[in-house]
């Protein structure tokens, strides 16, 4: 299935979130069937169920809140100004022989774009702006710009990936103090999240209330009668309406409640576009191989040295290995937000210099992430525990040639459901594909049969996609945390020249990647 569809699918998703909560009726009633109808557990559980990190209160802490339509129209604005604006182009060169230089053009090209936006905002006061360079009268305004850019992009990882790095970028170093000296004001403020807002309120209750994981549940509507899901949508409607009029005060509007549960319901499909392919490939690989002992024609073992595979595993430790690899994966997509709330927190944060590095893959920012490392080595110690041992290294890059920065650590882990989404999508599709009588023909006879043709994709991620391919040398690849997923990145290079290429045209994959816009 081509990225384009899915995108498709899951704006078709949030339209549906946001649909949800108009009309409905009123009364006790109406909130003790909302309660009958919730569904078991907290949306967006881990797999060992409910946990601390999982609770309503803690996930709020790391949810951005839903844009309002004024701040749509600021984003607009700031994509608009980073489109044409080339600063990274200016600054990160090592043409510069002076430190006073470099930062003279720092503070030259971020001016540029703060002016550019008070003129496009409005342009007498934008005039004014440029002739007396009075950054600070409008500080709470570029605040807001810079924060609405900052939360969208949570929020839509598929959205601002040629804009993005430039404004994070530029805030890193207009949060150096020599920068906002001359500035005379701070282009950072936090960003804005479900818990900042009910906490303001006094209405953290919200978070407690049994009637919130109905109100933001993901409705599935595979496999389930239509009557059924009817029924689920209404509850769901229903919850939201009682939870609106149950916390709204003098403090907090029942539109600010509704806001509230629409980013948490954001929140859960962002996990269902994200976390669930993983969930969904860890059943793959748990139905079709053993974990012990390998069936005929279905060996897992890999050779270093042959078919480009860089690591020596048997079929038992090689499912270990993968097993392993794919839980990692699913508990990052898991906890992604707080990683980017973490991530984001590390890159603005004034004390956190980096250094210009040539690391082998152009000239990067090489900086420390001690927030995103902290979270990072508790996930990998909640996957050891729950599998008890590690296969291969468990070192985690972050702030050397491998892995430069937070940024790039985000941007690492967001392909792995541009991975493995298209694949699921494709293995999903084979028997509805199959339905034709010609395209049958062709995969009974390359393949042998439907089932067989599943089995040699499988078959072939599993043991070449995690085999510690990827990179320039042994040590840039190999097991390590990122190795795993660089392996996984070269076996998505070569899906053309495999025997099953054309089967996932005949799907509709088109490419890994996406669209940029």
């Amino acid at each position: 299935m081509s990225p384009k569809r899915m995108r498709e699918a899951q704006d078709a998703a949030r339209e549906g979130l946001e649909g949800a909560g108009e009309g409905g009726c009123t009364g006790q009633e109406e909130a003790e069937e909302a309660e009958e109808a919730a569904p078991q557990g907290k949306a967006g559980a881990p797999l060992s169920g409910l946990t601390l990190h999982d609770t309503f209160r803690e996930r709020a802490r790391y949810i951005p809140l839903r844009l309002d339509p004024e701040e749509r129209r600021l984003l607009r604005l700031l994509e608009a100004a980073l489109s044409v604006s080339e600063y990274t182009d200016r600054v990160d060169v090592l043409s510069w022989r002076s430190k006073s230089a470099r930062v003279h053009a720092q503070v030259k090209d971020i001016c540029a774009i703060l002016c550019g936006l008070v003129v496009a905002q409005d342009f007498r006061r934008g005039q004014k702006l440029i002739v007396q360079r009075d950054f600070a009268g409008l500080a709470t305004f570029f605040q807001d710009c810079f924060e609405v850019g900052r939360r969208h992009k949570i929020m839509n990882p598929e959205k601002m990936r040629d804009t993005y790095g430039k404004l994070m970028y530029m805030l890193m170093d207009a949060s150096e103090p020599e920068i906002q000296e001359l500035l005379e004001f701070n282009c950072i403020r936090p960003l804005r999240t479900v818990y900042t807002l009910l906490e303001g309120a006094g209405a953290l209750a919200l978070l407690d209330d049994p009637l919130l994981d109905c109100a933001t549940a993901e409705i599935h509507a595979s496999g389930v009668p239509r009557h059924e899901v009817q029924r689920r949508i209404k509850a769901k409607e229903r919850a939201r309406e009682v939870l609106a009029r149950r916390h709204r005060s003098a403090t907090l509007s029942e539109d600010d409640v509704l806001r509230c549960l629409y980013s948490i319901s954001d929140n859960n499909t962002y996990l269902l576009f994200n976390r669930d392919p993983v969930d969904k490939m860890i059943g793959y690989l748990e139905a079709h191989f053993s974990p012990k002992k390998a069936e005929p024609g279905a060996s897992l073992a890999i050779q270093g040295g042959s078919q480009g595979a860089r690591l020596t595993h048997s079929h038992e430790r090689q499912y270990t290995y993968v097993l392993q690899s794919l839980t990692l994966w699913r508990e990052i997509s898991h906890e992604m937000f707080k990683l980017w709330y973490m991530a984001d927190a590390d890159m603005l944060h004034p004390s956190n210099y980096y250094r210009l590095q040539n690391t082998g893959q152009g000239l990067q920012r090489v900086q420390a992430a001690p927030g995103v490392g902290r979270a990072m080595h508790a996930i990998l110690a909640r996957c050891q525990r729950r599998l008890g041992g590690w296969v291969g290294s468990s070192v985690v890059h972050l702030g050397d040639h491998n892995v430069p920065n937070a940024l790039l650590f985000i941007d690492k882990y967001t392909q792995v459901p541009r991975i493995l989404g298209p694949l699921v999508l494709v293995l999903e599709a084979l028997p509805t594909l199959c339905r034709d009588r010609a395209v049958r023909a062709y995969v009974e006879a390359v393949h042998g049969s439907v089932a067989g043709c599943r089995g040699a994709v499988l078959l072939d991620f599993f043991r070449h996609a995690f085999d510690g391919s990827g990179a320039d040398n042994f040590f840039d690849a190999g097991s390590c945390i990122d190795g795993r997923l660089t392996s996984a990145w070269n076996w998505c290079s070569k899906l053309e020249k495999k025997e099953y290429a054309h089967v996932f045209a005949l799907a509709g994959f088109t490419s890994f990647d996406g669209d940029f816009k």
